[in-house]
């Protein structure tokens, strides 16, 4: 019998007695490494019996799990790592199988140090690159159980953070395993991504508060540390058609956990995300974001608020690729929150419609998410190339709502005070478009389109709009940082002291302010002249007079702007005007604080000179006219200016003689300034242009009977005719270069400022001709006189429009 059963012992397979020979009677001693060398020899020179050894090496595994001999566990795993590392034959798939199945086993167990085991092989594993692809393979299993290992709550921290460590290992190898690999199955299918990224975003967020409390063992990972990597290279191997699959299960965990509110870990998530996607896919997390915005427009203000501040640092980071090919619609999801949110701070409600169930809305909220939507803009805008930069500022001035121009911009149901809110908040996304914008040409910075809309605010009687306007015209003309220096408004003696940067005037600046010198001009006096002006107002537009004049200042315009200086200085003296002390101080303040730049900016001595004597005797007569004394907290004022006069006073005809005699045009110097009234003049209470032209009543011309005996004066004229069209008359010197100017205008000016140009100056011609036919269209003397009509009323006869003699000059 003993003879038998030694010869069924020798008539076992080879490979077999291999396997059963690496196993030592004592477990403890570890890996036979004689024989394991056998098995490895005997595996590469018979490779056909691979998939044989790997089911003969599993089936002993599962027993020895049965029956918790865990010693020959673990030299079981060890003869799998060495043989998987040193055969990779056709045959492989099939000894995969039986591995990975093993690697099941131990995963399944409840034991931590045998899921420890199963995931450190497995992680071996996904480290080889296979020659053979495997068609059948899935990788489900170990997601779902990698994932529910990063969730463990073992109640031993160090083996919870073992295990949760091992998680997540295994999903680093899981990735690696399958994102190369086109015949494995999608591991960028959301059903993948939705336990792969909360199970990092878990482990991201838990480690917080527990990465500054091992300093022993700063030279091991830490689980925050080991999931930040995984995490990154997750994100760096997304194509671009995975991008939205990575990011949306961010999005969800975000929400679910309520972790918008806090701003940090969501900005720090995505700070991640930013760093560790390929550059040219930024737009589509910006989008994605945008998205959720919008998804969630109706959330808290501090959700809302929370999305913002991560699209303001997402922004930051992805540069000039963070916008996209959609430009626009990035600034008008951001320009609709704004209007959302200044809706749901006035009417105090998130569903104006229902009257329950509304949440409380918190007004200092809002403002914070008002706040941050508006550095968001200015963020997007300075990662744009200039010429879109521009488009966005016409873009945003379009949306401002003007009343009575485009109200349906506006408020939809919080009223004038909606209106005026949101104008402001969308000037104040402009001053953030604007800020740090640089060009070389004025004419394409600040075109027509812009500017006028612009200016129209100026009119406008709110103080904070008025503010914000000069804001975005002084970043729009300062090109060489000067502003600064101009913080304040003092008299400087030495303007050398603030080294200005002052180029000479260029061709294109030339034109600009030949195009829109006397708006801006304008908009400075009646700025001055405004009677809610305070003292950040008239500081900005001294601001504003200093940059012109060493950014876009030729010899005309330094005339016209000294011109300025002493309007506003007759303006400060004029009776006529009911404006407080304080402000005609102000404006006496700043015309002499001007004039003192100006006069050294032109080194014209005599002018110097008689500017320091003005200012030396209002520094002993009245302190109170100089910005050092007015431009303080608490002010001293007198009780009145009536008797500010003579020497404390700049002269104009003194400074127009000193400024002759260096070649300044005198005539223009000796011409009072003022201000040229515009159609602008409708968006304010002042008046327009078309208030100027006095027109008889229609009543009065129709039926009175003393019509015939009116003096001649009132007679039309060719004077009438000429005046009701041109708006004054003209040298014929100064009718050829006006003519010279269109010609020029005409060939070198872009296609859509010649359009626009055309078209403003058509209406202004059709709304003038409609006056003039008007006044004209009256009965010629005939012995009739009257005609009745069948009412027995008198209706006067008129000479159609077609049969009028017109003279030559007043046809176009």
């Amino acid at each position: 019998m003993t003879g038998v059963c030694g010869c069924c012992g020798a008539l076992r397979p080879r490979y077999k007695r291999l396997v059963d020979n690496i196993f030592p009677e004592d477990p403890e001693d570890g890996l036979v490494k004689a024989n394991m060398e056998k098995l490895t020899f005997y595996a590469l020179s018979a490779p056909e019996k691979l998939d044989r050894i790997g089911a003969y090496l599993s089936e002993r595994l599962s027993r020895d799990v049965a029956r918790h001999r865990y010693g020959y566990v673990c030299i079981a795993m060890e003869a799998l790592d060495q043989l998987l590392m040193a055969c990779h034959c056709q045959s492989i798939n099939l000894f995969v199988e039986s591995f990975l199945k093993m690697v099941r086993k131990l995963l399944e167990s409840d034991k931590p140090n045998l899921q420890i085991l199963g995931t450190n092989s497995f992680v071996k594993f996904a480290n080889i690159e296979e020659d053979t692809p495997s068609y059948h393979r899935s990788y489900d299993f170990f997601v779902s159980r990698f994932s529910e290992m990063c969730h463990s709550s073992y109640e031993d921290p160090d083996i919870r953070t073992k295990i949760r460590m091992a998680g997540i290992k295994g999903l680093q190898g899981v990735v690696r395993k399958t994102v190369n690999d086109e015949l494995q199955a999608n591991i960028w299918d959301p059903q993948h991504m939705d336990k792969i990224v909360p199970s990092l975003l878990f482990n991201l967020q838990s480690g917080e508060g527990v990465e500054s409390r091992s300093p022993s063992e700063k030279e091991k990972e830490s689980p925050v540390e080991l999931t930040e990597r995984c995490f990154r290279e997750l994100l760096g191997r997304a194509a671009y058609g995975n991008i939205k699959n990575a990011v949306t299960p961010v999005l969800m965990h975000l929400d679910n956990h309520s972790l918008w509110e806090g701003k940090t870990f969501a900005v720090r998530c995505f700070k991640i995300i930013m760093y560790s996607i390929q550059s040219q896919h930024s737009h589509l997390v910006i989008q994605q974001l945008l998205g959720h915005l919008d998804a969630n427009s109706k959330s808290s203000a501090t959700v809302r608020a929370g999305i913002v501040e991560v699209l303001l640092e997402a922004a930051a980071i992805a540069a000039s690729g963070s916008v996209g090919p959609t430009v626009l619609e990035v600034f008008n999801t951001l320009l609709r929150q704004l209007r959302l949110s200044v809706d749901f701070e006035l009417t105090g409600s998130y569903d104006p419609g229902s009257s329950m169930g509304t949440k409380i809305i918190k007004t200092h909220g809002e403002r914070q998410l008002q706040e941050a939507v508006i550095r968001t803009i200015g963020s997007f805008a300075n990662t744009l190339p200039t010429y879109q930069r521009s488009e966005v500022m016409l873009f945003i001035m379009g949306k401002i709502p003007v009343p009575g121009v485009h109200p349906a911009l506006s408020s939809s149901c919080s009223g004038p005070e909606g209106t005026r809110m949101i104008q402001i908040m969308l000037l104040k996304s402009l001053v953030q478009v604007t800020a740090g914008f640089q060009t070389t040409n004025m004419l394409t910075a600040l075109p027509s389109s812009f500017l006028e809309p612009l200016l129209s605010f100026s009119l406008t009687e709110d103080p904070e709009v008025r503010l914000l306007v000069i804001h975005i015209l002084l970043s729009l003309i300062d090109r060489h940082d000067n502003r600064p220096k101009f913080s304040a408004i003092s008299i400087i003696s030495d303007i050398s002291v603030l080294k200005l940067k002052v180029d000479k005037c260029s061709r294109q600046d030339n034109l600009f302010m030949k195009k829109h010198g006397q708006q801006l001009y304008r908009h400075i006096y009646l700025g001055c002249k405004e009677q809610s002006s305070g003292r950040q107002h008239y500081e900005n537009l001294y601001n504003l007079l200093a940059l012109l004049s060493m950014e876009l200042a030729n010899e005309e315009v330094v005339v016209d702007l000294i011109r300025l200086a002493l309007a506003l200085q007759d303006l400060a003296l004029s009776t006529e005007e009911s404006m407080p002390v304080f402000n005609r101080c102000a404006i006496h303040a700043l015309a002499g604080a001007y004039l003192n730049l100006i006069c050294q900016l032109t080194t014209v001595p005599a002018f110097c000179q008689h500017i320091h004597e003005v200012i030396e005797v209002r520094q002993k007569e009245a302190p109170f006219l100089l910005p050092e004394d007015i431009f303080i907290e608490g002010p001293k004022l007198p009780p009145s200016l009536e008797k500010v006069e003579g020497e404390v006073l700049f002269l104009q005809s003194k400074i127009t003689e000193v400024l002759g005699g260096s070649g300044y045009n005198i005539d223009r110097l000796a011409t009072p300034y003022i201000p040229q009234y515009t159609d602008e003049d409708r968006l304010s209470k002042r008046k327009s242009i078309g208030d100027n032209i006095s027109l008889p009543p229609e009543d009065e011309s129709r039926n009175s009977p003393e019509k015939e005996e009116r003096t001649p004066a009132e007679e039309i004229t060719f004077e009438t005719l000429k005046n009701a069209i041109v708006d004054s008359v003209g040298m014929e010197e100064q009718e050829r270069e006006r003519r010279r100017q269109v010609v020029e205008k005409f060939q070198k000016a872009p296609f859509e400022e010649i359009a626009a140009h055309c078209g403003a100056r058509a209406t202004l011609l059709q709304s003038k001709l409609n006056q003039i036919f008007e006044i004209t269209i009256r009965p010629p003397p005939s012995p009739s006189g009257t005609i009745s009509s069948g009412y027995g009323q008198t209706q006067s006869r008129s000479v159609p429009v077609y049969e009028m003699k017109f003279p030559d000059l007043c046809v176009y």
